[in-house]
């Protein structure tokens, strides 16, 4: 194999690989959340930590004496990538056999002259990817935390009235958007419509739930 087949191979498997990754979104590092805003603060209570979520303005928490005190914004995480990943890998590959071919087939320089000026062109490529990842992508991009979607601790208000060892529903808001849940009375009382409660354990698809005012004493 000569060395411009070698380039020519190289610009290939970078640009094929490069193309497939794209159309089957392995682009897309982090997931994206369509949200229109979230917020979170923590009670701590006797029963574990109590998660309040609400689309805007601060979220609780627990002072030393007990009470309960309005927190901050939580602001979130952002994401970030490695320069060294699959897409700036095979940018480089692509760039350095497209660039390698040129210089041996049409300029004709010396094996270690197109080498070098292959790997120049492969490093310019490949880091114009990694920007184009790390100040167009990620910007509009976040993790998904599994603690966002926990749901002890979950703030929400009673929909359909639990009776006293009956079943019920709750209504609350999660990732932006609104949910039910099946739910039951924890301590056995009865819960009418509107109360709110939060959920103190959730086993098989059902929420058991306290009264909001007994989990902040």
């Amino acid at each position: 194999m000569t060395l411009s087949n070698f380039f020519l191979l190289c610009f290939l498997v970078g640009f094929t690989l490069s193309l497939i990754s794209f159309l089957f979104g392995t682009l897309h590092l982090h997931l994206p959340h369509h949200l229109g805003g979230h917020l979170s603060g923590h009670v701590g209570t006797g029963q574990g930590v109590f998660h309040a979520s609400a689309g805007h303005g601060p979220g609780l928490g627990q002072g030393a004496d007990g009470a309960v005190a309005a927190k901050g914004p939580a602001g979130g995480s952002s994401g970030s990538v490695s320069p060294v990943n699959f897409m700036t890998i095979c940018a480089f590959l692509a760039w350095f056999g497209g660039v390698g071919y040129l210089a041996t087939r049409y300029f004709a320089l010396a094996a270690v002259g197109a080498i070098t000026f292959a790997a120049a062109g492969g490093f310019v490529g490949s880091s114009m990817v990694f920007f184009f990842m790390a100040k167009v992508l990620l910007p509009h991009e976040s993790r998904l935390d599994p603690a966002d979607f926990e749901m002890v601790g979950t703030l929400a208000t009673v929909t359909l009235p639990i009776r006293s060892g009956g079943i019920g529903e709750i209504q609350f808001v999660q990732e932006g958007a609104r949910r039910s849940a099946s739910a039951r009375s924890d301590d056995g009382q009865a819960l009418e419509k509107g109360v709110e409660v939060v959920v103190a354990r959730y086993e098989r698809g059902v929420a058991y739930v306290r009264r909001f005012e007994e989990m902040v004493k």
